[in-house]
């Protein structure tokens, strides 16, 4: 996610924006706005490093000082990235007083960035910098600020301690409050264009990857995470006829947000394609043209529903063989009826 020895970029599609905003954001605040899955908290990250960067390279980090080395090894001093406490087991950027589960073991890790974690960022940003290049503090994704925790932080992002910078992330800056946004310089991320996003991917050893791209929007770094998950090109092509034969067994392994994802994407094809549209997250010939709308549109609600309460304890197996069965109802065409014959 950091610059590395050779001075790039990780990811190709951010070279350009990071050299542009290294040479010239001078704000103390700056809101990054990019789409899920096209690469905010990597370019947060490498923007950060080049601030810190102790070669001198207005362009780009070089990679390579004992800064950049520390970033490399996320021990840096003066960087501080504060992410939910599910996405920093899942990054690897812990706090320091951060515990695997509670005492006994049945805690689930927040979603949300609390009062007490942007206290703490506060109190941080009020020591001395480390290595005399000043600090700085990512928050990704800034959505995830809980309304007191972002409340706690507006006094820092209008007059940080000297030397301190903020850089926030968000798909939706208008998830966040208004008072937040106002506060801060804003940097729109473009979309990686498909043929980098393809090149990149085949780069990353992944077969057939506009199979993957659109199923997640075009974005590649959700394209590759659906690899690393173990869901290739053919595995997500299969769904809808899995789906169709009722077989939730398909879904085995997935975790429920992913496999409610997945059948909410199939959903929406379905209704496409009934409607005379074209597919957008399936291969077109795997996703039939004759579900039924009525019995498709209570699937989606029911989809919907169970989105919302996607931390409830669900029985997993129960939920998704109840889901895929709905929507096997609605895939199945109606059978036509015959005339009687006249005797």
């Amino acid at each position: 996610m950091v610059v590395g020895e050779e001075g790039l970029a990780t990811l190709p599609w951010l070279a350009s924006p990071l050299a542009e905003a290294l040479a010239t954001q001078r704000g103390h605040a700056l809101l990054v706005h990019a789409a899920q899955g096209n690469g905010a908290l990597p370019f947060a990250l490498a923007l950060a490093q080049g601030w810190l960067c102790e070669a001198g390279e207005a362009a780009r980090p070089c990679g390579r000082c004992g800064s950049c080395r520390q970033m490399q090894a996320r021990v840096h001093p003066d960087l501080l990235v504060l992410l939910p406490e599910v996405q920093r087991r899942a990054h690897g950027w812990p706090l320091a007083d951060d515990r695997l589960e509670d005492e006994d073991g049945k805690r689930k890790p927040s979603r949300q960035i609390r009062i007490d974690e942007v206290r703490g960022l506060i109190d941080w940003a009020t020591r001395t910098s480390g290595r005399g290049r000043g600090k700085v503090a990512v928050l990704h994704p800034a959505q995830t600020l809980n309304v007191q925790a972002a409340s706690a932080l507006l006094k820092t992002l209008e007059e940080p301690p000297a030397g301190t910078r903020l850089i926030l992330t968000t798909a939706d800056p208008a998830l966040l409050l208004p008072t937040v946004r106002s506060r801060c310089q804003h940097l729109r991320l473009a979309e990686p264009s498909p043929a980098v996003a393809t090149a990149w991917l085949e780069g990353q050893g992944v077969a057939q990857p506009q199979v993957l791209l659109a199923a997640t929007s075009g974005r590649p770094l959700d394209a590759l995470a659906l690899v690393r998950a173990g869901i290739s090109h053919e595995t997500w092509a299969a769904l809808p006829a899995a789906v169709m034969r009722g077989h939730a067994v398909a879904f085995n392994g997935w975790p429920v947000p992913l496999a409610l994802d997945a059948l909410h994407k199939l959903c929406h094809d379905a209704l496409l394609r009934a409607a005379g549209g074209a597919a957008r997250y399936f291969p077109q010939a795997s996703v039939p043209a004759h579900g039924r709308l009525d019995a498709l549109g209570a699937w989606s609600r029911e989809l919907d529903r169970v989105a919302r309460h996607d931390e409830h304890p669900w029985n997993e197996g129960l939920l998704l063989e109840a889901l895929v069965k709905l929507g096997a109802q609605a895939l199945v065409p109606m059978p036509s009826s015959t005339p009687s014959s006249t005797p």
